[in-house]
């Protein structure tokens, strides 16, 4: 369900298509996961959406921050100097591994090596991929990340009072239940490190929105496994998808084989996420127009791109007129800053921020 205020401020905006990103909803929603948390540490994965504006309300509620590039470091580093900044990612150049950190992720043994080469101090942890089960994520990050035990056994004879190892980095899969990820953590933590960051991965579901992952059951399980160690994870998507929206206008509406379209302004080209994932994006059509349209059948909401794949949503039974504004909810994480901008090369949407 998308907030009245949301909606109110989505029919006061001077152009569509735009970005509406509610700051106050994320940062309830940041207070309640950090206080679930407890000890726990809460770093924020930038790549998940690095909007400065969402990172500064996320900064009063995390430990640090989890950078995965030299731009990503450079950004949230010019924003936050004094905040912890801990960098990961796979291919890491050798500036890369120059800059200034909390910690580092190595993922590699050729990584270490050239980390050790820059003559460097660095806390490392090394980012562990196991072969555990993780039935039902929604990704899993096999193949390239990480290092398997034996890589990292390998890594062991390079550490040294200069390039120190802190323990063990693990990102196994994306989309679990808290139920699910409590057991990979109860599995990962029994290796007799100090330290291990578990990474994200916490379930969302665009399907049912207002199915959230369950952070008190999440925070109170990973404290009864802490043990006096220091826990870390890194959520992205599940701390600012629900804080951010889509909001554009539907231009036309037609049929095609008896099948009805609405044709919106945009596309996924600025929010690629339902045809990265292949679900439909939730909405809500309010009504704005009054032109040709439907009533209460399935219609397949699209963008403008010279492309079959350019779809929202496929055969949802609502009512939409030429003029309607459309608002896609779950659009804060993996949506703008990871969509084709210039293809078509059409106007970027605006950015608008609800402040209360």
């Amino acid at each position: 369900m998308i907030p009245a205020r949301v909606q109110d401020a989505a029919l006061r905006l001077p152009s569509a298509p735009a970005y509406l990103y509610d700051l106050p909803g994320l940062d309830e929603h940041a207070a309640s996961v950090r206080r679930a948390l407890g000890a726990v540490e809460l770093y924020y994965a930038v790549k998940a959406n690095p909007d400065a504006e969402l990172l500064r309300v996320l900064a009063g509620h995390v430990d640090g921050f989890e950078v995965s590039s030299r731009g990503e470091h450079a950004h949230v580093t010019a924003l936050f100097p004094d905040k912890p900044v801990a960098l990961g990612g796979p291919g890491k150049t050798d500036a890369e591994l120059r800059l200034p950190h909390h910690r580092i992720h190595v993922e590699s043994l050729n990584e270490l090596r050239r980390l050790r080469a820059t003559g460097l101090e660095a806390d490392v942890l090394l980012r562990l991929n196991p072969d555990l089960p993780v039935a039902g994520a929604a990704l899993t990050m096999s193949g390239p990340f990480g290092m398997d035990e034996a890589g990292a056994a390998e890594c062991l004879p390079l550490f040294d009072e200069r390039v120190r190892l802190r323990g063990l980095h693990t990102h196994l899969a994306s989309g679990l239940d808290a139920g699910q990820l409590l057991g990979l953590a109860r599995t990962l933590l029994d290796n007799g490190h100090e330290e291990v960051n578990l990474g994200g991965g916490m379930a969302v579901s665009y399907a049912d929105p207002q199915a959230r992952f369950d952070w008190t059951i999440y925070g109170s399980g990973l404290e009864a496994l802490r043990r006096g160690r220091t826990l870390r994870i890194e959520p992205g998507r599940a701390l600012t998808v629900y804080c951010g929206y889509y909001v554009t206008t539907v231009v036309d509406v037609k049929r095609v084989r008896g099948e009805a379209y609405a044709i919106l302004l945009g596309g996924t080209h600025h929010l690629r996420t339902p045809a990265t994932k292949g679900h439909d994006q939730p909405c809500v059509v309010l009504p704005t127009g009054g032109g040709q349209g439907v009533e209460d059948e399935p219609i397949t909401l699209v963008g403008q791109l010279c492309t079959p794949k350019d779809v929202f949503s496929r055969k949802i039974v609502t009512s939409a007129h030429i003029g309607d504004t459309v608002v896609f909810e779950m659009a804060g994480a993996y949506a703008w800053n990871i969509s084709h901008h210039d293809f078509l090369m059409h106007p970027n949407p605006a950015f608008h921020y609800l402040r209360s």
